[in-house]
């Protein structure tokens, strides 16, 4: 099967993994070239993922991924689970996220006057959205009766409920209202009414509004999804609850924020 037609295989990965997988396995297929992959030994697959490691000196978090995309050539196209059973997987790095307090996470709001972005970045806050998960939002998910978000299609295709706060339902009724907002279609829209918003935008709304209120620590739309869950975890809420909230598969995924709280 040529790489190109990764993107037609009915594997359930998503059009974002598939990206990713085609980009690691070209610059594997160059590295081996002439030789057809499925020439490729075990040895060789080991001496590729050593090279990475060792002399390119790749994040174990990338390596992991180019270790990923081998498996799915090796064990789901060409069926051919043994040739990858004992290559050398590098452990990730168990670092800590950035983390705003709620100062700061104010702050940053104050600094956006445009009501729509100042919208989504509060309610990426409010609700820990991933920021995919943010633009991807259409009108009929807000449930402002029950105070529920309903997040359809998120990581690992899977759909989860996480919370939309009372407080912030003013703000998003008088951005419903300015924007001329109907029932149903995309929260945040694009240009085209078709289209949501790309997440770059608004990633590039938060970059301007972090310069424009002083703050100094490298923060992203991820680190309000963090702050989030720091947040509620200083004021005393669960873990399993907010590991609901935030759609981790393992509990020890959300463990990260009690650990960064008990050392801030």
């Amino acid at each position: 099967m040529r790489l190109r037609n990764l993107r037609m295989h009915p594997f359930g990965n998503s059009h974002k993994t598939i990206k990713s997988y085609l980009s690691c396995l070209r610059s594997f297929v160059a590295y081996e070239k002439p030789k057809h992959p499925r020439e490729v030994t075990t040895d060789e697959l080991k001496q590729y993922l050593l090279y990475l490691i060792e002399e390119k000196k790749i994040a174990a978090s990338t390596v992991n991924q180019v270790f990923n995309a081998l498996r799915f050539l090796y064990v789901d196209l060409y069926e051919k689970p043994f040739v990858i059973g004992k290559l050398p997987r590098p452990q990730k790095e168990r670092k800590l996220p950035d983390v705003l307090n709620e100062e700061e996470v104010m702050r940053i709001f104050g600094a956006v006057t445009n009501l729509k972005h100042r919208t989504m970045l509060m309610l990426a806050y409010a609700s820990g959205l991933r920021v995919s998960e943010l633009v991807r939002l259409r009108i009929e998910d807000i449930d402002g009766t029950r105070n529920l978000i309903h997040i359809r299609d998120a990581k690992g295709k899977k759909d989860r409920y996480t919370v939309f706060p009372q407080s912030l339902l003013a703000q998003l009724i008088t951005y419903w209202k300015t924007y001329k907002l109907g029932t149903r279609g995309w929260l945040f829209p694009g240009e085209k009414v078709d289209k949501h918003l790309a997440a770059r935008s608004i990633q590039a709304v938060l970059t301007r509004a972090i310069r424009a209120s002083g703050i100094t620590k490298p923060v992203s739309m991820h680190s309000l999804r963090h702050s989030f869950a720091t947040h509620l975890l200083e004021h005393g809420t669960d873990l399993r609850y907010i590991q609901a909230l935030l759609g981790h598969q393992s509990v020890r995924t959300t463990e990260v924020y009690p650990v960064r709280y008990r050392f801030n």
